[in-house]
């Protein structure tokens, strides 16, 4: 009887069973696999929600407090002291516009950089594609972004009832999605590239919290682009976050929008990171147990 049985589940096929899992052919990732799971990807994403202030006092508010006091401790240091200009925005304004885009950024690179070891205990007990992961956490973010979003908008009304002249653009409602878009790609593409890297270099991650900030103040979030000296614009050609964070002001207020062929070529980075990190991530979830 247990012979028969087993002589007829091994004569069957792989078109008679529901789901066949297979190991991946080559460095890409099933993108239609990952849709199957999408259902996943939102469980994933309350329990990173829940579990983040589920024994907090203050909650979501922390979302407020954060970026307003970071604004404010800019303004002072680098609108006081350094005298940095604003590109003619009022200084919370700019401030608080370029910290909530690079806070959203940083979230998808900081907190995919350790994929797999986070992770270990699920992954080595269940199958289900590595990269549901890294875009719950990109959905994660966006809570984040959109209570300090509305805060921004709420001040900006504010300031434009009180001064008239304040130019705000209504270009924010289609401009914010594609942005945002931009920022999750990247963020999770450089985030697949170090979560790949420190399964077998595990100190890289020490050095993840560094480089980011060094990063940003590569950036211009304390300064505007039109600060920059010529001669060092190509520095920001290769920096793929100039785009996202001027963008995202042109696009609230008006101010002076990058180049088309600055936009090309971080674009062009963006995309070559992404692939990066796709290719190396899926190369490292095939032993990543193994050595993690």
């Amino acid at each position: 009887m247990t012979e028969h049985l087993k002589g007829s589940a091994s004569a069957r096929k792989d078109d008679d069973w529901d789901i066949v899992i297979k190991p991946s052919k080559g460095n890409a990732p099933d993108f239609g696999l990952v849709w199957r799971y999408r259902d996943l990807i939102w469980m994933f994403f309350k329990r990173d929600f829940t579990t983040f202030y589920k024994q907090t006092v203050l909650g979501p508010v922390w979302y407020i407090i954060q970026p307003s006091l970071t604004a404010m401790t800019y303004y002072v240091v680098f609108g006081k002291i350094a005298n940095l200009s604003t590109d003619g925005l009022p200084p919370f304004l700019f401030y608080m516009s370029g910290t909530i885009i690079w806070s959203y950024f940083a979230a998808c690179l900081t907190n995919n950089s350790e994929v797999f070891s986070k992770n270990a205990n699920l992954f080595g007990k269940v199958y289900f594609p590595r990269l549901v992961v890294p875009l719950s956490v990109a959905m994660s973010g966006l809570v984040a972004f959109t209570i300090q979003f509305l805060l921004l908008l709420t001040v900006a009304v504010g300031m434009k009832m009180a001064n008239p002249d304040l130019a705000l653009s209504y270009r924010f409602l289609f401009m914010t999605p594609l942005v945002l878009l931009y920022t999750a790609v990247l963020g999770v593409g450089a985030g697949l590239v170090v979560s790949a890297l420190t399964v077998r270099f595990r100190d890289l991650v020490y050095a993840v919290g560094f480089m980011t900030q060094l990063w940003m103040y590569a950036t211009p979030i304390v300064y505007p682009f039109s600060q920059i000296p010529e001669r060092y614009h190509w520095f920001y050609y290769i920096n793929p976050m100039t785009t996202p964070v001027q963008a995202f002001r042109s696009a609230l207020f008006d101010v002076s929008a990058l180049p088309v062929s600055l936009f090309l070529a971080n674009l062009a980075v963006t995309v070559a990171i992404t692939i990066c990190g796709l290719a190396l991530f899926s190369r490292a979830e095939a032993n990543a147990m193994d050595t993690v």
